[in-house]
């Protein structure tokens, strides 16, 4: 086994001295031809891929790193692999994800039949303006969580009613000068 100094270089898993910024560096200078890209200009604030896109979408906000939000739209067939991002804006201002999702041409974009969204309006004006043909669909971990939120209001709602109401009988209980019986009910509970 090679050993090394703590201190001599970075070494890419501590074998043959090999100084892993400088490879990474070459990599990215040389190699990679990173520097003629030629959506490096742009490519941190959008990245379209025209080629991606497909019959179903779906469209939402994320924050990636340090609080960053981004949008993304994705090609819902592809399924998370290659093929899947058909773009990706900084931001979730409507105007400049309108601007740069425009920029897939007209014929692409009308052959979306369907688009998945979460119930923000701005990703409905985004969607409505640059895929109009297609059907919005909100996405179901939303409905989920509105459809939970309900049901925690309702059954709060009548536990407070319940407390209320033993409150009262208490109450009662106390005027007339007799020991509080809470009902008990077939499970055990009161």
């Amino acid at each position: 086994m090679i050993t090394t100094k703590a201190n001599d270089c970075h070494t890419i898993g501590g074998f043959y001295g090999v100084d892993g910024k400088k490879l990474q560096r070459q990599y990215r200078d040389y190699l990679s031809e990173f520097k003629q890209w030629k959506d490096k200009p742009h490519a941190k604030e959008w990245l379209v891929f025209p080629q991606n896109i497909g019959k179903r979408l779906s469209i939402d906000e994320t924050a990636l790193s340090k609080g960053e939000l981004y949008t993304i739209v994705t090609n819902k067939s592809a399924k998370g692999k290659k093929g899947a991002i058909v773009a990706i804006m900084a931001g979730t201002k409507v105007e400049p994800i309108i601007e740069q999702l425009l920029k897939i041409p007209y014929s692409k974009r009308s052959k979306v039949k369907e688009i998945t969204l979460d119930m923000a309006n701005s990703m409905k004006v985004i969607v409505k303006k640059c895929f109009p043909k297609a059907i919005q669909v909100t996405d179901r971990f939303h409905v989920q969580k509105l459809a939970l939120e309900a049901l925690q209001d309702i059954r709060i709602k009548h536990r407070w009613e319940a407390i209320d109401q033993d409150n009262d009988q208490i109450k009662e209980a106390r005027i007339k000068q007799k020991q509080y019986q809470p009902e008990i009910f077939s499970n055990g509970d009161y």
